[in-house]
């Protein structure tokens, strides 16, 4: 059981970093946060097609990832 919860926590570790890389950035360092805020407050919302798709992999893979690496803990692994 704790090999299969480690393999499990390797193949959640490659997912979250390969979609967390393949994501773009919100905005463009420091320029990005002055001019970038109405954007947000306005809406220019991005939750469509891949960006939405990977944001979601992402989210899921984070939620594996914590759960399995608390269990492992829990069982002194």
């Amino acid at each position: 059981m704790e090999l299969v919860l480690k393999i499990l926590l390797l193949a959640a570790s490659a997912v979250l970093i390969l979609f967390v890389l393949l994501q773009q950035g919100n905005s463009a360092g420091l320029s990005g946060s002055i001019g970038g805020g109405a954007e947000q407050l306005f809406g220019k919302k991005k939750s469509r097609g891949w960006e939405r798709f990977f944001t979601r992999i992402t989210i899921g893979g984070a939620v594996v990832f914590i759960a399995v690496s608390l269990i492992l803990v829990r069982l002194g692994a």
